[in-house]
């Protein structure tokens, strides 16, 4: 009876540890899979497609550069006769050949963003090349004016979950656009301003380039903002 009694207190022992360990053990799988969720929730990135639609009537004029040079000036030109402020967003082959133009555009008041280093395909990079392309870009703009830029356009709007986690590693916002000129492909000014234009709301992001016919449909563009009470201003201020 002795032994029995031992043997069925030492049982309940068992019984309670095992009860015991089976407790700790949901509580500590509950925490773990609350904590995956949340870094799960708290890592979703995604890119921004237009400004703030509440921004009263903001609009943004980007303009991505890697070529057409022999346009920036003129285009800097008829930006400062309007009193617009607009972002560019360079290259880094381009900036490596132009640092005096980069400097123009920032001491007149314009934003500077990052637009990659070679004009690579990013969804196709790998994590390290995507932040190559991005970080190599920020250094070299940092060293000429100073400015850390916050905002990365990938080249021909492709990008990936790893382009928009390596872009956030670096502390930028990945920057799409709701209108785009396709101005490098059709050559045609009044196609250009029409598509910017056409069926405007408040938060466009308008997409263009430094060409001959960017150039030309510009003044137009910015008169049919201004005449339509809408205010043309840089990305980070629109989105904000």
């Amino acid at each position: 009876m002795k032994n029995k009694s031992k043997i069925k207190k030492s049982l309940e022992t068992h019984v309670s540890n095992l009860i015991l360990i089976i407790i700790v053990c949901g509580m500590f799988f509950l925490a773990f899979t609350s904590n995956i969720k949340t870094v799960f929730n708290a890592e979703k990135i995604e890119a921004i497609y237009r400004g703030n639609i509440n921004n009263n009537n903001k609009i943004s004029l980007m303009i991505n550069v890697y070529w057409g040079t022999e346009f920036i000036e003129p285009i800097l030109e008829v930006l400062k006769e309007e009193n617009i402020k607009v972002t560019f967003f360079v290259g880094g082959t381009w900036v490596a050949q132009n640092n005096e133009l980069l400097e123009k555009m920032h001491n007149e008041g314009h934003e500077i963003g990052n637009h990659g280093y070679y004009h690579k395909d990013h969804k196709l990079l790998t994590s390290e090349r995507n932040q190559e392309e991005i970080f190599i870009t920020h250094k070299l703009v940092k060293e000429i004016i100073g400015v850390d830029m916050k905002l990365f356009a990938p080249p021909s709007g492709s990008y990936n979950q790893t382009t928009l986690q390596i872009a956030n590693n670096l502390g930028y916002k990945t920057i799409m656009w709701s209108k785009d000129t396709i101005d490098w492909r059709d050559k045609d000014s009044e196609l250009c301003y029409s598509r910017a234009t056409k069926n405007a709301k408040s938060g466009e992001l308008i997409l263009m380039h430094p060409t001959e016919h960017t150039l030309k449909a510009l003044p137009n563009i910015i008169n049919y903002y201004k005449e339509n009470n809408f205010t043309i201003t840089t990305v980070s201020d629109n989105i904000s």
